[in-house]
């Protein structure tokens, strides 16, 4: 990852309206609660048309209000091309949102996507789809997505503050 800073995070998941609604309404929190004063362009979509204008999942809504956080005004839409271009950070749910991203990004803009916890905390692990499950799962992967989103966060604050040594990193 180059020392640029992210100014701009696509959250990604096959249908748009459980994990990657979920993970863009979260982090917005995140941000704002730290009050960093730099503005960060967020948004979700999928990678699949299936969900297309539709609503996030109730349970995800329900958890994310169990949490003062208020997703239900988003709506699915599928990944675009210029999407690669627009967002500095794509990042997949799991590791098959990850695989179908990068068959569709353009090989200048792979090293965009990213898988979201392995970037968060350095771990390659996914954010389960719980779509089938019950409210538990939904509970589950809003802990998941909200641990990550504060390390996210952190990480990204931290990187923003440090001046350019005119030396390449490959860490964020």
């Amino acid at each position: 990852m180059s020392i640029t800073p992210i100014n701009s995070i696509l959250f990604v998941c096959l249908g748009n309206i459980c994990r990657s609604p979920l993970a863009e309404g979260v982090f917005r929190a995140v941000w704002a609660e730290r009050g960093w004063g730099r503005d960060i362009r967020l948004d979700s979509a999928a990678t699949s048309g299936w969900e297309v204008g539709s609503p996030p999942d109730p349970r995800s809504i329900a958890v994310a209000m169990r949490h003062g956080i208020d997703i239900s005004g988003q709506r699915a839409r599928k990944i675009t091309p210029q999407d690669f271009s627009r967002f500095d950070l794509v990042l997949g749910m799991d590791r098959s949102n990850v695989a179908d991203l990068k068959a569709l990004a353009p090989a200048a803009a792979r090293d965009r996507v990213q898988l979201f916890l392995e970037l968060a905390h350095g771990q390659a692990r996914d954010v389960p789809d719980p779509y089938y499950d019950g409210p538990e799962a939904f509970a589950e992967v809003y802990r998941m997505i909200r641990e990550a989103s504060e390390a996210l966060a952190t990480r990204l604050a931290a990187r923003a503050s440090v001046p350019d040594s005119g030396q390449a990193s490959s860490t964020i």
